[in-house]
């Protein structure tokens, strides 16, 4: 199986960070009624910019396998925190909502 982890803007759609085209290791944890993300990433503008975006974020989790469709989560961050840790080089963002759907299914 392959996973893409993403992190967009809501509003304007930007990618802020895309596993498929760097390499970010990242954990999803269920904390109480949501999902805490762990990223490792170094300070940039780009994470400087997702902070001043915090309270506009998606997080998207793309699993694909070989012998089934792909299955993507959208997670809707809202009021949940997103805060960064320079000393350790890790950003933190919680969710508190999630859809799963296969995209095959909702074709036009």
């Amino acid at each position: 199986m392959k996973q893409t982890f993403l992190v967009k803007h809501a509003v304007g759609g930007r990618m802020f960070i895309d596993s498929s085209k760097q390499d970010v290791p990242y954990t999803i944890v269920p904390q109480g009624d949501g999902w805490r993300f762990t990223v490792s990433v170094a300070w940039s503008e780009k994470i400087e910019e997702l902070l001043a975006c915090k309270d506009d974020l998606n997080v998207f989790v793309f699993q694909e396998f070989d012998d089934q469709p792909t299955l993507k989560t959208w997670y809707y961050v809202k009021d949940g925190p997103v805060e960064y840790d320079a000393k350790q080089n890790s950003l933190t963002i919680v969710a508190d909502s999630r859809i799963e759907y296969y995209p095959h299914q909702y074709s036009v």
